[in-house]
């Protein structure tokens, strides 16, 4: 198994088609303009519902403030000749009132000189108290001023409320209610073009990520909202970049990979098959070659499995697993294994048992990829452990497995990306020994399907050290809180 990072590969394939053009009446600028025209609209006549009244209260306090001045100079002229009969002044300033849509009353006496005036504004007149109120005239609502003058008499001056004001403020509401809807239109379509700008930017970009274009950008622009679109875009673009980048890096380092067993493959087969090699040397032949074989078959079998991490229906079978027999189990093998390149191999083990809820045979191909990993990089005499603990003294804490080596390690940049398949095989290919990269990536994505967590660090022995938490039996019951 090899030693490299895990990077996602996309999955690449016809690009969807466009959406369908949508209708103008579902359009962000159509439903901008109709917004903003509904807005002018109600604007209006909330505007005239709140400000008609207002005005025609303003109005007739206006008509009676002018009819009242007037009174009062009615009263002064006539106030030393109403007990004369009517004058040829009295006629003129009655014709004048006239004229102005007034009527004028004269009280002589506590009587008004012709009907009309209700009862109670005449008796008021008459007891020497002036009168300002609205009351029916002549079976119409007017506006009613009284002013009193000496011996119970008095003048009364009454204009007719004015009808219809409401249909003439309604019908005036036309011009200011086409303005708005004018200005709504005008404003809707600036609004849209503000807001559609944007979009359209970001539309256009993510069609031509769509296209393959990863060095498109999108400007980065107030109000916050569009803003924060075109960052995410502008990182989306980068981190599909990066992306592909690798997985060009990747497909390249397992192109060598599957090369270099098949080059050998084929040399000797060619060999063979031209009588080169002599017949006491065919078996060692055969063995490279099936040495060979079984490299490709590793590979090959690395890359079905990382493709297949992801699926529902990886196979999985999780049990009770004691961690410190595993890890016996495993110390024939390896102990062999780096004797025979004067490395010491360690078994690191708390003398009981270790209990964890994982597959054992996936959980050993990780061991095993961990270890072939520290084997291909530690120099001869340094040492290689495999350790194994509970992760706390409660069993139902799950177990810990633990592989450390005493190579030449990784620095703290190196640890952020090494389960990224292939980077770490990139920063180190022609620096010291490397795998195809998929080793550490596949270990990683086997410790998460199994529940478990995988980190890498620094060992005490001065290499790499890597440690996997695995999960407890589900069925363990805790003996502490």
């Amino acid at each position: 198994m090899p030693e490299h990072p895990t990077v996602a590969l996309p999955v690449l394939g016809a690009a969807p088609p466009a959406p369908p053009r949508s209708r103008l009446g579902r359009t962000l600028t159509a439903r901008a303009v109709l917004v903003t025209c509904a807005v002018a609209l109600v604007s209006v006549l909330v505007t005239a519902i709140v400000a008609v009244p207002i005005g025609l209260r303003g109005a007739e306090r206006r008509d009676q403030e002018a009819l009242a001045a007037q009174a009062r100079l009615a009263a002064e002229v006539l106030r030393t000749r109403v007990d004369r009969g009517r004058t040829a002044d009295e006629e003129r300033l009655i014709r004048q009132l006239r004229a102005q849509g007034i009527d004028a009353y004269l009280i002589r006496g506590g009587a008004v000189d012709r009907p009309g005036l209700p009862p109670r504004v005449v008796q008021r007149v008459a007891e020497g108290r002036n009168v300002s109120t609205r009351r029916p005239v002549d079976g119409r609502r007017a506006l009613i001023e009284g002013r009193t003058l000496p011996a119970g008499n008095g003048v009364v001056l009454a204009r007719p409320v004015t009808t219809g004001l409401w249909r003439q403020v309604l019908l005036s509401l036309w011009a200011p209610l086409l303005a708005g809807l004018a200005a709504g239109v005008v404003a809707g379509l600036l609004l849209a073009r503000r807001l559609a700008r944007p979009i359209r930017i970001a539309a256009s970009a993510a069609a031509r990520l769509r296209a393959g274009d990863r060095a498109v950008r999108v400007p980065v622009e107030p109000p916050d909202e569009v803003a924060d679109l075109a960052t995410a875009l502008n990182g989306l673009a980068a981190a599909l970049a990066t992306s592909e980048g690798r997985q060009r890096e990747f497909l390249l380092s397992v192109s060598h990979e599957l090369r270099t067993p098949l080059t050998a493959i084929r040399g000797y087969a060619e060999a063979l098959a031209d009588g080169v090699i002599e017949p006491d040397d065919a078996a060692g032949t055969g063995r490279t070659v099936l040495a060979e074989a079984e490299h490709l078959d590793r590979l090959v079998s690395d890359l079905l499995a990382l493709a297949r991490l992801e699926a529902a229906d990886f196979p999985l079978e999780p049990v009770p697993v004691d961690l410190a027999r595993l890890a016996a189990d495993a110390e024939p093998t390896w102990a062999g294994r780096c004797a025979a390149v004067g490395v010491p191999f360690r078994i690191e083990s708390p003398g009981g048992p270790v209990p964890a809820y994982t597959d054992p045979g996936r959980i050993r191909q990780v061991v095993d990829g961990l270890l072939e990993n520290a084997l291909r990089v530690v120099p001869p005499g340094a040492p290689v452990v495999l350790a194994v603990r509970p992760a706390a003294p409660d069993p139902a804490a799950g177990g810990i497995v633990e592989v450390r080596d005493g190579g030449p390690g990784f620095t703290d940049d190196d640890l952020a990306v090494a389960f990224e398949r292939g980077a770490l095989h990139q920063r180190y290919r022609g620096v010291r020994k490397v795998g195809s990269g998929l080793g550490l990536a596949l270990a990683a994505g086997l410790v998460r399907r199994l529940g478990g967590e995988i980190v890498a660090g620094h060992a005490p022995e001065g290499g790499a050290a890597f440690t996997v938490r695995l999960p407890a039996d589900p069925y363990v019951t805790r003996t502490s809180a």
